[in-house]
């Protein structure tokens, strides 16, 4: 089924392995075909929670590095001091970093895409530059991404910046230009 949607168009998968039908013998399913086409792009959420690091390893030994996008799935807690909300009813809570109701079922997380970053060189082994490069990535117009992507750095474009320490912290943001000093 997956592969007939490649060869229909397809380009992105979201959040490569999160609830998507698995690499089986006798059926590549979403993940298999995901990894198996040159041409799609992948998310992945290094978190450590939702995927595996060694599962996110052999992912990156199956499609070139630069088809994969770092992202999130980060839920309203992060940014802020609060450790629950409330999503279609449920109670979800940060356990380890992980965003769980109360039947323990994973619910997003309370990742910031610089902790992804860290995760991506710690847990993963990438270089910083190939984990930051996967961190800002933007796929073509013609996929998923292009409805989330921030832009550039050029003239006439919002600044939208972020400056890290030597490891990997935040100490200042630009939003829209306007610029936010982190506490240390």
């Amino acid at each position: 089924m997956a592969t007939r949607a490649i060869a229909h168009g397809l380009r992105g998968f979201t959040h490569l392995f999160n609830a998507m039908s698995p690499l089986a013998p006798r059926e590549p399913g979403m993940v298999g075909a995901a990894l198996y086409d040159e041409s799609t792009w992948c998310g992945i959420i290094v978190d450590g929670h939702h995927i595996d690091p060694i599962t996110l390893k052999l992912a990156l030994r199956c499609k070139r590095y630069d088809r994969f996008v770092i992202v999130t799935d980060a839920m309203p807690l992060v940014g802020s001091s609060a450790d629950s909300f409330v999503l279609q009813g449920r109670t979800i809570r940060v356990v380890n970093g992980a965003c769980r109701d109360d039947q323990g079922t994973l619910a997003g997380t309370a990742l910031d895409m610089a902790s992804a970053v860290r995760n991506a060189v710690s847990m993963l082994g990438l270089e910083l530059p190939e984990a930051l490069r996967n961190g800002e990535r933007i796929p073509p117009p013609s996929t998923w991404a292009s409805a989330m992507s921030s832009g550039r750095i050029a003239p006439g474009y919002r600044a939208n910046l972020a400056l890290f320490d030597e490891r990997l912290h935040i100490r200042r943001t630009w939003i829209d230009g306007v610029s936010v000093i982190h506490d240390a």
